[in-house]
């Protein structure tokens, strides 16, 4: 496993982190004990980034993957979460809600601080509000030794600029913008580069767009978006390609990102992800698949307020 260092948080990541969100059911039922089977498998092959957020499951994610830690010596992972997005419980950045709801994370996920805590999903708010209240909540959290770092993520990547402009983060997730059929997220290395921001890339399958599945019926993609995929991804079967992991091998060899946060359900296709980083990147069949995706290259969908798009 390589390994990379967050921006200038000095956190050392694993260039593959696990995202917890398939412990919450988010895509179909999982089974408690292969969530967890799942966890202990990625710390021995060298996983030592988890991510996680109260919104997944409506708090299922963080209470299977504090079972999954429990015992595992804090200095062997680095772990964040989420606030502002609670899922059934709603959207809520205010301060007071913000600090409550930590608290009541840490205690579902077992550890006394989190490395890095992010605002969750912030296209969906008032970004100033963010920026003058949510993120100074933290802040102060963060001078009280409870939480290492503070960040934020969300889909459009309009929302960055918004941030930098007005205050200081010391990390972001992105996700579903540096994938196969989307690298819109290296126009704005250079600026995290700048701001010495740490970058996690999340979503590289396109949350489901890149897997013999198929995305969820939940998912916000186009049909068109949705239907040149699945062109892609039978174009691999055909040939006797896996695209899951074409698909992680392309996002992880991408410059300037930290750490690529995948979800999985078994511990056999966590495996393939990892194995398949052993591997070099056939960029020949890269340039098939992405001659396939050339009809939606760099399309996003719309999620959020249509102003933080």
């Amino acid at each position: 496993m390589r390994y990379n260092i967050l921006g200038n948080t000095g956190l050392r990541v694993s260039a593959l982190g696990l995202g917890a969100s398939s412990f919450g059911g988010v895509f179909g039922p999982m089974a408690h004990q292969e969530s967890i089977n799942i966890v202990h498998r990625a710390l021995a092959l060298g996983v030592n980034y988890f991510d996680v957020a109260p919104a997944y499951g409506s708090t299922r994610a963080e209470t299977v993957l504090g079972a999954a830690l429990g015992g595992i010596p804090r200095d062997r992972y680095v772990l964040s979460t989420k606030v502002g997005q609670y899922g059934d419980a709603g959207t809520d950045f205010s301060p007071t809600r913000v600090v409550h709801e930590l608290e009541q994370s840490m205690q579902r996920l077992g550890v006394t601080y989190i490395d890095v805590v992010y605002c969750h999903d912030i296209e969906y708010v008032d970004i100033d509000y963010v920026v003058t209240h949510t993120i100074p909540a933290l802040r102060i959290l963060q001078a009280q030794g409870k939480i290492g770092f503070v960040g934020v993520s969300g889909y459009p990547l309009a929302i960055y600029p918004k941030v930098f402009e007005a205050t200081s983060i010391d990390a972001v997730i992105s996700y579903g913008h540096m994938m196969l059929s989307n690298t819109r997220l290296r126009n704005l290395l250079p600026l995290f580069d700048t701001h010495q921001i740490g970058v996690v890339n999340a979503a590289p399958l396109g949350m489901g767009l890149f897997t013999p599945q198929g995305p969820p019926d939940w998912h916000p993609a186009t049909p068109q978006i949705k239907a040149v995929c699945a062109e892609a991804v039978a174009f691999c079967g055909a040939q006797g390609i896996d695209i899951t992991e074409l698909a992680i091998q392309y996002a992880v060899a991408q410059a300037g990102v930290a750490s690529t946060l995948t979800s999985t359900m078994s511990v056999a296709q966590l495996e393939k992800n990892v194995i398949a980083l052993e591997s070099p990147l056939d960029n020949a069949i890269v340039d098939r698949v992405q001659a396939i995706l050339a009809p939606i290259r760099d399309q996003s969908w719309q999620v959020g307020r249509r102003e933080n798009n």
